[in-house]
């Protein structure tokens, strides 16, 4: 009677298996080298003129910021508007758009700055995110290829099984008869 064939690890597996290519093979390979490195690479150490923009960013994009900057805004044009003395920045208001539009020039390249910066980590991390995915996906057909291997190895048992279990049957007949 033949005997069950010895399980076989997961590596030896890979040179039995032909729906992976070389290439996937190869790549399966130095993930699992990587194994040790789940966690993603530390962010580059921040600047000083990356903290600067992360917070100007911050401020600048937060309800506080805005609602202050409205009330502002509706003060100024209500007290020149209403001056009972002589207005500082009578209609049409250009001290206010001049101050508007420096803050604005000033502002919108920092928050550049520090979406750039972000992009950058968010790039960083699809990467690692990317390599995780593509090496569950390898091992998963890996996994499906020895799943499939085992059953055709059991199956060809359980044929030479029947096959012996019929020729002892066929031979105790024989032998009787």
């Amino acid at each position: 009677m033949a005997q069950p064939h010895a399980p076989h690890s997961i590596d030896s597996l890979i040179g039995e298996i032909t729906a992976l290519t070389e290439e996937d093979r190869a790549l399966l390979q130095r993930l699992r080298r990587e194994r040790t490195d789940r966690q993603p690479p530390p962010p580059p150490p921040l600047r000083t003129g990356d903290r600067v923009a992360d917070w100007i960013a911050a401020v600048v994009g937060s309800w506080p910021f805005v609602i202050g900057q409205s009330l502002l805004l509706t003060l100024w044009i209500l007290i020149n508007v209403y001056a009972w003395v002589q207005a500082w920045d009578p209609y049409p208001f250009i001290l206010l758009n001049l101050m508007l539009s420096f803050q604005a020039a000033y502002t919108a390249p920092v928050i550049l700055m520090s979406q750039n910066r972000q992009a950058m980590l968010d790039r960083q991390d699809q990467a690692n995110d990317y390599d995780v995915n593509l090496k569950a996906e390898l091992e998963i057909e890996l996994l499906h290829h020895k799943i499939d291997l085992l059953r055709s190895k059991e199956i060809q048992l359980l044929t030479e099984l029947v096959k012996d279990l019929s020729q002892k049957l066929a031979a105790r007949e024989a032998s009787s008869g």
